[in-house]
């Protein structure tokens, strides 16, 4: 299973909000499902489980491409524990 594959099994956005007509919403999120495709092998190679903090693409009011983060608090913590110490260094 390649990174993309990978993504579309953490699931999407696509279907939580409206959509208006004429607007091509498909080129932004396909980028925004490779993005939140690589977040979510970078959160694994950090050795965090799919069930503590996942890349979720989807499209904002105006059709742009997004990718939120979603997730427990506790892995909230450890990604930002992370962070940290990569900026430390």
């Amino acid at each position: 299973m390649d990174d993309r594959e990978s993504a579309e099994n953490w699931g999407n956005d696509l279907g939580s909000m409206p959509w208006v007509r004429g607007l091509d919403y498909m080129p932004d999120w396909l980028d925004a499902l490779e993005a939140a495709a690589e977040v979510n092998a970078a959160l694994v190679a950090a050795g965090l489980a799919r069930g503590e903090l996942w890349a979720v693409a989807g499209t904002d009011d105006e059709g742009r491409g997004v990718v939120r983060l979603r997730g427990t608090p506790a892995g909230a913590r450890l990604v930002a524990t992370v962070l940290r110490r990569g900026l430390a260094s």
